[in-house]
């Protein structure tokens, strides 16, 4: 059966789907070889000693693999099976290195987890490879384009939107309430904006709001306010009596002022005393946001080069078939979407620090490298202040998909990254420039939620998110593409994945050929197309990173 992804170029008012074989109803008894499905082993590296089951629902005990060896276990899909006898204190190696340590010993055909595992210490930062990897010279992809917004300061939306910047979660009731009446009774005056979006936060008061790092908060509410998909329209909601003042969360300069009536950034202040009752606030926001619809709805959509996306990558709900399907897939759309002049971040710090040798290698130069020691370096200090360390990133869910450690998930996340060289590194909280494309790191917290907010203020105006365990994360500021790792999470989940990867696992698809349709579904998607967390209007809340004190 054909599961290519398929839509119909004229209607993007529909979802994404992911196409899967419908399954029969059996009306004959299984037979022995249903009962025993072929094994599937996957395996990395020619220095792998441990392989991951790819069947869905993985193997049983005394499962005669196509070695000859036997399984001594009970092996869940994409967990591991020894290829070999460990002794104590054996490398277990996958994608080539060691992901852990045998803490006993491990006979051949034993499903190995991590409670067998010793993890292996972080790499230093001393003698680190520095630009070391040159990637091989590609042709340039030309003539690839999207349909999107063009703004006045050169960057493209790929969606119309107003935000309502708010400056502390005190406010975040009313907006929410202005919100909705202005969804109901002013958007369907307005057929070009595609949605209001109030940009609320925990941030805002009640915090050491001049201390070194709260520039970090601060600058990420600003930068999200002057995203791509919001057209230069800065709308703002204040309380009045908060630490976090207007003019020092937009400060001259730092937006485009476009009405002249004021001089400083659009405001509805609730505490002004114009305001008498809850509807005299309500009423304002209305007003407010009615001057900002006008200019919204005479934008259209122009035919922009691919050069103009900026496509933030993250994973979350991992397993261990998301190295080996999904990021994979990605790495291979990220380095097209390279060739054809875009920009592409991956991030998630805990995420790729057992590989930061892989990144400074891959550096284009010495000082994005030390760029990137230094944002990992600073990291590390940060969780060290905790007392905790990278190994406390892994999740249960993790663990249950088959992932023992972060050194192993770490492997799998950094894929994503494809093989072009990394052009700039990017702290948490700024935004690039139009200097800065191809593939970036951009540093965030691995946190799905953070990492989201982080690349939302960093510029990015298309997200794709792989999963294994699966999660319905969405963002109301920026199409986010889902793309399952495995076809069992993809059927079951068929209307909130968009693309299902484990056709790779199942031998359907490659790498390559995956790739490839991620790409064109990015363009589709950028263009108009509703993934499906747009269909279902599915949101995550926006999560602020704030190493700063709370007071």
């Amino acid at each position: 059966m054909d599961q290519a992804i398929r839509y119909t170029q004229n209607d993007r008012s529909q979802p994404v789907r992911a196409l899967l074989p419908h399954k029969k109803e059996r009306k004959t008894p299984m037979t022995i070889e249903q009962q025993h499905p072929k094994p599937h082993l996957i395996k990395m590296h020619e220095l792998d000693n441990v392989a991951i089951v790819g069947n869905d629902g993985g193997l049983p005990a005394g499962t005669v693999l196509p070695s000859g060896l036997v399984l001594v276990n009970k092996v869940p899909q994409a967990h591991k099976v020894a290829l070999v006898d460990f002794a104590q204190d054996a490398p277990v190696i996958r994608y080539g290195l060691a992901i852990g340590y045998a803490l006993k010993p491990i006979p051949a055909g034993s499903w190995v987890h991590e409670r067998l595992l010793r993890m292996p210490e972080a790499r230093n930062f001393e003698n680190l490879p520095i630009a070391t990897v040159k990637p091989a010279s590609t042709e340039p992809l030309e003539g690839y384009t999207f349909e999107g917004y063009r703004n006045a300061d050169g960057s493209v939306g790929t969606r119309n939107i107003l935000a309502i910047t708010t400056t502390v979660q005190c406010v975040a009731g009313v907006v929410e309430f202005a919100v909705q009446r202005i969804k109901a009774e002013l958007l369907p005056k307005y057929p070009n904006v595609d949605d209001v979006v109030g940009l609320e936060h925990t941030y805002g008061c009640g915090v050491a709001i001049d201390a070194a790092e709260a520039i970090i908060p601060i600058r990420t509410i600003r930068n999200i306010s002057l995203n791509p998909n919001f057209g230069g329209e800065v709308m703002v909601v204040s309380l009045g009596c908060e630490k976090l003042q207007p003019d020092r969360l937009m400060p001259p300069g730092s937006y485009p002022i476009k009405d002249e009536r004021s001089t400083g950034v659009d405001t509805v202040c609730l505490q002004d005393s114009q305001h008498v009752g809850f509807m005299s606030m309500i009423q304002a926001i209305m007003a407010e946001a009615t001057v900002h619809l006008n200019r919204l709805n005479q934008r259209t959509r122009q035919t922009v080069p691919a050069s103009e996306l900026i496509v933030g990558m993250q994973c979350g709900g991992s397993d261990a078939l998301s190295g080996v399907t999904a990021n994979p897939a990605l790495g291979v759309a990220a380095d097209l979407l390279v060739r054809a002049g875009a920009t592409v971040m991956f991030s998630e710090n805990t995420e790729v620090r057992d590989g930061v040798d892989q990144l400074t290698s891959r550096a284009a130069n010495a000082s994005v490298a030390q760029d990137i020691v230094t944002q990992l370096g600073w990291y590390d200090n940060y969780l060290a202040r905790a007392n905790v360390d990278r190994s406390a990133n892994t999740t249960p869910g993790n663990k249950a998909g088959g992932l023992s450690n972060i050194v192993e998930k770490a492997m799998g996340s950094i894929i994503k990254s494809g093989s072009s060289a990394i052009s700039s590194c990017l702290p948490p909280g700024e935004k690039l420039t139009r200097e800065q494309r191809g593939l970036v790191y951009a540093a965030t917290p691995a946190s799905d939620f953070i990492c989201g907010t982080l690349q939302l203020a960093a510029g990015m105006n298309l997200h794709i998110f792989t999963t294994g365990r699966g999660t319905p994360y969405g963002l109301a500021e920026c199409p986010v593409i889902k793309v399952a790792t495995r076809t069992d999470l993809a059927r079951r989940w068929h209307d909130i994945m968009d693309v299902n990867a484990g056709r790779i696992a199942d031998g359907e698809l490659s790498i390559e050929e995956l790739g490839w349709e991620i790409f064109r579904l990015m363009l589709e998607v950028a263009s108009g197309r509703k993934t499906w967390a747009e269909h279902w209007k599915i949101a995550n809340a926006l999560v602020l990173f704030n190493p700063a004190p709370v007071t």
